[in-house]
């Protein structure tokens, strides 16, 4: 008998999350900065502003964190590691 997958607290779930980053820091960091510019969106939607991105994906929630991990898992949000301090003054 195939064991069943019992319905995580989160999902997408971590593991699906991970694959896509190359730590949990940089996950927490990404995702972190995405919900703040979600909400920002929905923020200025009454505004009329519209100079930060929408979500990319469609969801059912409605939390920023949660649509931004959606994005993550989805591949519509990456990240570009930046070279150290260090680096760009020897190169200097």
């Amino acid at each position: 008998m195939a064991a069943l997958r019992r319905p995580s607290l989160i999902d997408p779930p971590i593991e699906e999350l991970l694959d896509r980053v190359d730590s949990k820091f940089t996950l927490v960091t990404l995702s972190a900065r995405r919900a703040r510019e979600v909400n920002s969106y929905f923020n200025q939607l009454s505004e009329g502003l519209g100079s930060i991105v929408p979500p990319q994906v469609a969801s059912v929630s409605r939390k920023p964190l949660s649509i931004a991990l959606e994005e993550v898992a989805e591949g519509k949000i990456v990240y570009a590691r930046r070279p150290p301090a260090d680096e760009e003054v020897d190169e200097a």
